[in-house]
């Protein structure tokens, strides 16, 4: 089968080995590609990858030997998904590859925003440390996890893993989750509504899905609720917050900071309010790429096809 991937560069820039997918069929692997690129370099392929290349129903419509399209990520908003089931296309997903990255990426972004460790190392650099008439500098407050409350809004592997970690710096944990029954039986923490979570915690990370639900989830009304200087993590998607609201709490100083991995829109644009937002940390959607979540990523790719190829398909979400 002739296999087209048209932007493998994200998942392996050189440094993984893509045998295992070539072994599968005829394979082309595009570093990436453009919307405008996406029919003519996907024409003959049978099985397509995709990471951020959109994949519209017009684009399904003019891929008739297509069979199969796998999506090389989580989330699967890349893909109308109901004009493959049109056309009897498999899509499938790669659950769970990179919980280990991301829940270490939440408590990165939390330590540098509380323990400001980043900072401090760059002030030593500048000099400050060598003219200051103290043995200890700071200028920065330097806050202690212990004791906060941290509220998890999305509760799928992700968010039980920062739930848990939370818990081992002896911190308060408030859920919300869409399906609360399937996990209050265990009864280890507290599950809430949305609005109490906001006006609880000191300390918010969002790590659920983006939907038509959860889209501009964090917006003004959502922001009054916080407790003054509470902190907010996003590692989930760009499109959960209100980038705009999102600037504007923290130059009126009720939000105490903003830490995220993820914008609206990435690659960002460079008028993006939260770019000169005070006590805002923005990283550039790494959380995921650690090397060992990339090679579960492909690995996990490649057996997604292998399933498929064998009348077997696993991961499946259309």
């Amino acid at each position: 089968m002739k296999i087209v991937a048209l932007d493998g560069y994200t998942l392996n820039p050189g440094d993984l080995n893509w045998a295992p997918l070539k072994e599968l069929g005829s394979c082309v692997i595009h570093p990436r590609t453009e919307l405008e690129q996406i029919v003519d370099r996907a024409r003959d392929a049978e099985i397509l990858l995709t990471n951020k290349i959109v994949i519209s129903a017009d684009t399904l419509a003019r891929l008739p030997k297509l069979q199969y399209i796998g999506v090389i990520a989580t989330g699967v908003n890349v893909v109308d998904l109901e004009a493959a089931k049109q056309h009897n296309i498999v899509v499938t997903n790669v659950p769970g590859y990179g919980t280990g990255s991301v829940v270490q990426m939440v408590f990165a972004l939390l330590l540098e925003m509380t323990q400001q460790v980043g900072h401090h190392a760059e002030m030593v650099r500048k000099g400050d440390w060598v003219t200051c008439p103290d043995f200890s500098f700071k200028d920065r407050p330097l806050i202690e996890l212990a004791g906060k409350t941290l509220g998890v809004v999305g509760y799928g592997q992700i968010g039980q893993q920062v739930a848990k970690i939370a818990k081992a710096f002896g911190m308060q944990v408030l859920v919300q989750t869409a399906h609360p029954e399937k996990y209050q039986q265990k009864g280890e923490f507290e599950f809430v509504d949305i609005d109490k979570l906001f006006s609880d915690s000191d300390i918010i990370s969002l790590n659920c899905p983006l939907t038509e639900k959860t889209e501009n989830l964090v917006n003004t009304a959502r922001l009054a609720r916080v407790k003054q200087g509470a902190i907010l993590i996003n590692t989930g998607r760009g499109q959960l917050i209100n980038e705009v609201a999102v600037a504007e709490a923290l130059e009126e100083g009720y939000l105490g900071g903003y830490a995220t991995d993820v914008l609206s829109q990435e690659p960002p644009d460079g008028n993006n309010p939260l770019f000169s937002a005070p006590n805002c940390l923005i990283t550039p959607h790494i959380a995921w790429a650690t090397t060992e979540a990339r090679q579960r990523l492909l690995d996990i790719v490649v057996a997604n096809i292998a399933a498929f190829q064998n009348d077997a398909p696993q991961n499946r979400v259309a």
